[in-house]
């Protein structure tokens, strides 16, 4: 498992971003956020990166920063549009466990109040419920391993994480 990077996929609002770090510390391991590395590359946020270059434009970025990623023993945050990218998903699952947090939509709506501005990929006046129904399949087809989040902590999401990796290696 030292090897293999751990890879979190999931809605905006997941946490991804918030679990990866205190996953990777707990680990000692290195952490990437996806978004970040686009926004560096591109010099815009993602929102920026949305609006001025169109959806089609972000995809293929969030695409060719998934491929560039040639990691070992890291924990990766991707972004929650990252799993259109079948070139992407095969790509992080060679070197990868791709762990989905799992999180109802009532409690993703909660947290993601701000959807206009969020960088999100989706069609115009698409819901974010629309999103969420339309991207659950995706998740629930690529996870190695699916963290249900309700009710949980982000110390208790990355415990459940270690110990069920820890399980599935041995």
């Amino acid at each position: 498992m030292k090897s293999m990077n751990i890879v979190l996929i999931g809605m905006a609002g997941a946490g991804k971003s918030s679990v990866g770090p205190v996953l990777a510390k707990s680990l000692a391991r290195p952490f990437v956020d996806v978004d970040t590395l686009m926004e560096q590359d591109q010099g815009l946020s993602l929102q920026e990166i949305v609006d001025r270059k169109g959806q089609t434009a972000f995809r293929i970025y969030e695409e060719q920063t998934l491929l560039s990623l040639d990691l070992t023993g890291h924990v990766i945050a991707t972004g929650g549009s990252a799993i259109y990218s079948e070139l992407g998903i095969r790509h992080l699952k060679q070197s990868s466990h791709l762990v989905l947090l799992d999180v109802p939509l009532d409690l993703l709506e909660e947290r993601v109040d701000d959807v206009d501005q969020r960088g999100l990929v989706r069609q115009d006046q698409q819901s974010f419920s629309s999103l969420y129904w339309e991207r659950r399949p995706l998740y629930h087809r690529h996870a190695d391993l699916i963290i249900d989040c309700s009710g949980k902590s982000i110390t208790g999401i990355c415990q459940v994480i270690v110990a069920r990796l820890a399980m599935g290696s041995s």
